[in-house]
Order: structure tokens, then sequence, then C-alpha cells
């Protein structure tokens, strides 16, 4: 028997609308293939600094817009290259890191070797904030402002210290930065991240110190901290009665940390492409904006072309800096 026309019709739309289904699915099995499971975000340094909370903020949008668990997982050690080195390697696909100054714009001019190239292991996705640098002091000490901290500085040159989170961490560079343009000398005492300095700085086993806005803030409104000086080109809202370091004598002075957000430069072209995307709309969200705000950072989120361009100017500014202060690894 022959097929009847209606019997041929309903063939034709039953096979058709298969190939569709198929067609279909294989689309949508391809947009969700990435992520297939939870993403590790590296933070290469200890709890409790401004990575920290830049990362976990990032973190909570990322994955409500990825639909995969995107968790912060602290790696301190060697200046952040502990960690660059791992991610520079990782092949899962489902590993990054956060970027930062001293790991990117620094450490490849203070070490005479590392595990990594900031440039070639890894894709820049976003730069996701900025944060400006706060000098502090500990009550202890007799100063109010950056004019009375360098006179006292220099009357006992030698005798009194800074910490930072480590040679080649951001902090490191706002001070020798600052001393650079002082010609102050004070003693630099490095530890493992933001967190163990804080500790002993609050203690009063520091004099000073140079931290990210949102790691200090706090304890500055505690009263446990006094801010002498801010590193951002303007005054930051939250400390309007603090002047920046350029108002104080030293024009066209400005120090901010930044981080930004790397994957390892085997990241599927496709894969990459949405976490920018993705990262972008995380950093222009209002729950973003007002968690870095209240911490002074400020969220930016821009292309990976636009990131990479930064890298480049921080890394050709940075290089000067480390050059001239002489910064050595621990």
């Amino acid at each position: 028997m022959h097929p009847t026309s209606a019997q041929r019709r309903t063939f034709l739309q039953q096979a058709t609308g298969l190939a569709l289904g198929g067609l279909t699915a294989r689309q949508a099995f391809g947009q969700a293939a990435w992520p297939s499971k939870a993403i590790r975000f590296v933070v290469p340094f200890a709890p409790g600094g401004s990575s920290d909370i830049v990362a976990r903020s990032t973190a909570v949008e990322l994955t409500k817009l990825l639909g995969q668990s995107v968790f912060v997982d602290n790696k301190p050690g060697a200046a952040g290259n502990i960690a660059m080195g791992e991610v520079a390697r990782a092949e899962d696909q489902h590993t990054l890191i956060l970027g930062h100054i001293g790991t990117l714009a620094v450490n490849p001019y203070m070490f005479d070797k590392l595990n990594y190239d900031a440039n070639k292991d890894f894709q820049p996705i976003s730069l996701l904030a900025k944060v400006p640098s706060l000098y502090v002091v500990h009550p202890s000490v007799p100063a109010n402002n950056l004019k009375e901290f360098i006179a006292l500085v220099k009357s006992k040159p030698g005798k009194m210290s800074y910490g930072s989170a480590g040679n080649g961490s951001a902090g490191h560079l706002a001070f020798e930065y600052l001393k650079m343009a002082s010609g102050m000398f004070i003693l630099h005492v490095p530890y493992r991240g933001t967190g163990p300095q804080l500790t002993d700085l609050l203690a009063g086993r520091l004099d000073a110190s140079a931290i990210g806005a949102a790691a200090v803030l706090p304890h500055i409104k505690a009263g446990k901290l006094r801010c002498i000086a801010t590193g951002s080109a303007q005054r930051l809202p939250l400390l309007p009665d603090v002047p920046t370091v350029a108002e104080q004598g030293f024009p066209g002075f400005e120090m901010t940390q930044w981080y930004g957000l790397q994957a390892p430069a085997n990241l599927a072209p496709a894969h990459a492409e949405r976490l920018s995307a993705e990262t972008m709309k995380a950093m222009k969200s209002q729950n973003i904006a007002e968690r870095l705000g209240a911490d002074a950072a400020l969220a930016v989120g821009n292309t990976p072309a636009q990131y990479a361009q930064f890298i480049a100017a921080e890394q050709k500014r940075w290089k000067e800096v480390v050059l001239r202060a002489k910064i050595k690894p621990d």
C-alpha cells in the first residue's frame, strides 16, 4: 500500500520536528556546557584584606549569573606566586584567579625568576575594582597628619616601622612610593597577608601601614587606627576630613590598589567571552556598587582589551618604582 497524502504530511512534520528538536537540544547543551561544575576562584593572599572583600562580593554575583557556585579559595604565599603558578597550569576550565597590582605589575620586575608569565599564562577577563590606599598609624603615634608623621619619622630614622601584606604587595608599594616622594626612612616589616599585619598594627607592634580602605575603615571609625592621608586623587566621601597625600604637599601623588579577574590562557574562547560578559554585568550591579562603595572601593568592570591596556600601563609605571626602590622578594 502506498501512503496517502495525509500520511506523508504527518511523517514529514514528525521528521522535521525531531530534527529541530535535536538541534535545539544540541544548542541548549552547547550553551549550558560551561560552567558544568562549581568554579574555584583563587585569591593569592590570606583572608582579611581588600582582596577578600572584592573577591567574595564578585563571587556572589557571578554565582547568580553563571548558574554554578563560585567559591573563593585563599592560597597565600611567596607574594602571590604560589597561587599564580598553580592556576597558570590549571586545565579543568573551572579555575580562575584574582589579578592584582602585585602579581601582575610588580612581581615580574621584583623576582629574577617566576613560575608564571603574567602576560602569556593568563587571559585578562575584566578589571573588577579599585581600592584607595589609606595611610594609617596606631593611635599611640604622635602624628595627626602626614606632615607631622614625616617629621616624626625623620627625627628618628630607622626607629619606626610600617607593615605590609608582603614584599611587592600594594601596601609595600604605597609606602615605598611615599618614601621616595618624601625622603623619609622607615623600616618595612613584611607579613603573609593583610590580616596578619593588621593584627600587629592594631596591637601597636607596628607604627604605620598603607592598607586598602575596605580593610581598615571599620578600625578607623572605631578609633583603633588614625588615618593621616588617603592615596586617592580626591577626598573620600566616607572620610571627608582626611586630606589626600597630594593635598599635603605632594601634588600628583596617587596610590590605589586594583583587582581584576584572570583565567588560565587555556580557557576556551567561548567560555572566556561568556565569563567576561557576565563579569561586566556583575560589576555594574547595584549589589556590588553598594557593597564595595560601603568600603570606599570603586567597582569597575570592563572588557578584556581595556583591562589588558590597563595592566600594560601599570606594569610600565611600577617597573620604575620597583627598580628605583630596589624592592626585592622576601
